[in-house]
């Protein structure tokens, strides 16, 4: 896709200059009207910037781009790169990470458990997750083989194990021992 994650230094706001001055529109032009505004809560107070945002900010025209954003945003809409299917962006975005899968088949991320299946026991998996856990994709040598599953406590609890005992002397055919 061409998309490079660049991180700026923390407190160098001219290496990031377009979003401070967003952010400088909005303290400076926003902000006043927001305090002459009653706002009951957090959907008024988004709902009002939209609008602002809407009205004000992307038909303004910008002393450095010669014109309004939203004109500028739409002589170059042309060489926007639409991606065909968007459920295909998913997995790209999503953060990884790499387990060995246990001897019982399960992986820790986050503190939570995972069942993974079985035939991965002992090796190393690649887990893509969202950041609230909803669905685990395991990956292994690139390839999606499996939705992990949070392990159930309490229904693993409530599993029937064999009782049968072994006996060491029936096994060494000694009857007494």
């Amino acid at each position: 896709m061409g998309i490079t994650v660049v991180h700026t230094q923390p407190f160098d706001a001219a290496s990031k200059g377009k979003i401070e001055r967003f952010f400088g529109n909005i303290k400076s032009r926003f902000l006043p009207l927001f305090r002459q505004v009653e706002i009951e809560d957090l959907e008024g107070l988004n709902k009002y910037f939209h609008e602002w945002l809407e009205k004000e900010y992307h038909r303004k025209e910008h002393s450095a781009l010669g014109m309004t954003p939203l004109d500028k945003y739409l002589s170059q809409v042309s060489q926007l790169k639409m991606v065909e299917d968007p459920a295909a962006l998913k997995p790209i975005f999503l953060k990884r990470d790499n387990r060995k899968v246990r001897h019982d088949g399960t992986v820790s991320l986050m503190t939570r458990l995972f069942e993974v299946p079985p035939q991965f026991i002992g090796q190393k998996v690649e887990l893509r997750f969202d950041e609230e856990l909803r669905e685990v994709y395991v990956f292994h040598e690139n390839k999606e083989v499996a939705l992990a599953r949070p392990v159930n406590m309490a229904d693993n609890a409530r599993v029937k194990r064999d009782k049968s005992h072994i006996s060491f002397s029936r096994l060494e055919g000694d009857e007494n021992v």
